[in-house]
């Protein structure tokens, strides 16, 4: 199904356009006019700037010259290197930029009819979960020396670059919005994929050449899969300035595009038949179009020489100074701190069947649903809760939690993104309502003032609340929830502190008394002379019933099975069966019956089984903790 997408401030690309064809006059935008405020909001421009249209600059003026190329872009005197990185990323990538610059084709100059021209283009941004279509008209900011202010391409015919730049501003307020960024943001505006954060451990790479091969493993996987972009950057220390040059000449703080992850093969003529001998190679690109790095495999550099020019042609080796660079993969990992590698989980037309599978839900932080982190325990659940219930025995799960874009809000003074992150607690297998109190943390992410934070984790069968959170009480704001799983995964936001009562609830009484049981583990189980049998709990109360996997081949299975009763007559009892699993019949291997608890906190039992078939001479038992309330939102 296409995916639905929204037109920005009400301006429709092919309405507009329609309606200047038809008067004859090429497009004016009135919501970005060219003027100071849409390129600073701080600071006054300089003098001497003047907006141009793309026929005022040259005579044959195109979209793309030669197609789209990562080697197109410089990023001009705007401080945006994370956005023109993450633009020459996607530019190595059809099926991505095709989709940012939608209708490319039919945006493209006609010198064979001009008449079709209207000065107008559109693309095409992901925001919070939606496609948003953004119009601009073609006049760009050109500085005193005629040439383009911000980002260019090399082509001075070629104008895609400078006018996905100026749609961009145009989405975050103006070009001066776009300073200082983080280049993960501008991955997801223009893939709708998920970035994932690597730091780097410089320390671990350099003494692990295993953790190096993996993360070149990693790399190598990521891009040649295609669909995903990657970046990387060097972290300035303490005291040090953004932007300062190392000797080698990266500089840090700076976003780099990587553009290829290969084995190359050393050696030419004979040598290279005899001598089997490959390098782990990455390129990269600098938004800057200058290629900064000068040590082994630079541009010149005698390096190059060892590598025969019919190799070079069939890996796609070039050694040119445009800004892309190559280098020895233990090169990088030597300078680089961060690689950021961004994701896209949609579903391919090739693979109706994708190894990802994605629940998204929306949420908001309001008043009365903005408790902050789990350090402010007096309201930490206070924050909207969302229920994830995994049926395989271990998955690898990813969470993205994004909050909704401020970048637009600099000029009012309130475009700071909040910190963020989330909990993930793992609850009672029948949970219907919120959590009342905070138990097993299954898994937490980190807390960043970034608009995304993102976690990775491998989670056990079961159900998990997720509980996304400002790191204070009190902040407001809207966000997206993503969870992708390999199978499917429901999602569902939990409102009620209580579950919502049966049909029948007015012929029945109503609960009084909350019961929470985990049965921890069962031991020796069994019949003398056998295998160790296939077992599964189930516990029940009141005509509810929870039942947990099955444990193959064991007698002492670790069950770790919650649930929660909400109780009408705490004189009944709570009683918790071991079944073995049989091909025909499963047989039961024993049974308990808890007693009717007063209010009490959490207690552990030690309980023997009996009704069942057991071993002679050996006592099967339980291990179980038990908490009770009269106060039906205590747990």
């Amino acid at each position: 199904m296409p995916e639905r997408v929204q037109v920005f401030k009400g301006q429709r690309y092919h309405q507009l356009k329609r309606r200047c064809l038809h008067r004859g006059v090429l497009f004016q935008d009135p919501l970005f006019p060219p003027c100071a405020e849409s390129l600073f909001y701080r600071r006054a421009p300089p003098t001497g700037i003047t907006w141009k249209r793309p026929r005022e600059l040259c005579k044959d003026p195109r979209l793309f010259v030669d197609g789209i190329s990562s080697r197109d872009l410089h990023q001009g005197s705007l401080g945006n290197c994370w956005m023109v990185a993450a633009t020459s990323c996607l530019a190595t990538e059809p099926s991505l930029w095709k989709k940012v610059i939608p209708g490319h084709c039919e945006q493209e100059w006609n010198p064979k009819r001009p008449d079709l021209y209207a000065g107008i283009f559109h693309f095409r941004f992901w925001r919070l979960g939606v496609w948003t279509d953004v119009v601009i008209d073609d006049r760009l900011p050109v500085g005193p020396d005629g040439q383009l202010l911000f980002c260019r391409s090399t082509n001075p015919r070629e104008f895609w670059s400078a006018l996905l730049e100026k749609a961009y501003a145009k989405l975050n307020g103006c070009y001066e919005a776009l300073e200082g960024g983080n280049t993960a943001e501008a991955l997801v505006d223009f893939t709708g994929g998920v970035s994932e954060p690597l730091c780097l451990d410089r320390v671990g790479l350099a003494q692990h050449p295993d953790q190096r091969r993996a993360l070149y493993q990693t790399l190598s996987r990521v891009h040649s899969r295609g669909g995903a972009l990657i970046t990387c950057s060097i972290r300035p220390g303490e005291g040090e300035g953004v932007e300062s040059v190392l000797d080698c000449g990266l500089v840090k703080g700076h976003a780099y595009g990587v553009t290829a992850v290969r084995k190359v093969r050393v050696g030419s003529g004979l040598l290279a038949l005899f001598k089997k001998s490959s390098l782990h190679m990455i390129r990269m690109r600098n938004p800057w179009g200058t290629a900064d790095w000068t040590g082994a495999w630079s541009h010149g550099s005698p390096q190059w020489q060892q590598v025969s020019r019919s190799e070079r042609e069939k890996m796609g080796v070039t050694v040119r100074d445009d800004g892309e660079f190559w280098m020895e993969f233990d090169d990088f990992c030597r300078f680089f701190t961060d690689v950021v590698v961004c994701r896209r989980m949609e579903r391919a037309l090739l693979c109706p069947r994708p190894r990802w599978r994605e629940a998204r839900r929306y949420g908001e932080w309001s008043e009365g649903r903005c408790g902050g982190c789990v350090n402010h325990r007096d309201s930490f659940l206070h924050n909207p809760q969302f229920m994830l219930e995994l049926q395989r025995e271990r998955d690898e799960v990813l969470i993205c939690l994004q909050q909704e874009d401020k970048r637009a809000r600099r000029r009012e003074g309130a475009g700071e993104n909040l910190p963020i992150g989330f909990e993930v607690l793992r609850v009672e297998a029948n949970r219907r309502s919120r959590v009342q109190r905070v138990g097993e943390q299954a898994a937490s992410s980190v807390y960043m003032d970034s608009r995304s934070v993102f976690l990775r984790t491998e989670l056990s069968q079961g159900r998990y609340v997720i509980v996304p959170t400002t790191f204070n009480p009190g902040g407001a704001g809207r966000f997206l929830l993503r969870v992708f799983t390999e199978t499917h995964v429901g999602l569902r936001e939990l409102k009620e502190d209580l579950p919502n009562p049966s049909t029948w609830s007015c012929c029945v009484p109503a609960s009084c008394r909350v019961t929470a049981v985990t049965l921890r583990q069962a031991s020796k189980l069994g019949l003398p002379h056998c295998r160790a049998p296939d077992v599964y709990a189930v516990m029940r109360c009141e005509g509810s019933a929870v039942r947990s996997r099955v444990f193959r081949a064991t007698s002492n299975p670790q069950f770790n099975l919650r649930a929660i009763f909400y109780r009408r007559n705490p004189e009944r009892h709570v009683k918790i069966e071991i079944w073995a699993r049989g091909l025909l019949m499963d047989t039961l291997l024993g049974r308990v019956r808890l007693p009717a608890w007063e209010n009490e906190k959490e207690k552990s039992w030690v309980i023997d089984l009996q009704d069942g078939q057991s071993r002679p001479g050996v006592r099967s038992c339980i291990h179980v903790d038990t908490a009770s309330s009269d106060c039906l939102t205590d747990l």
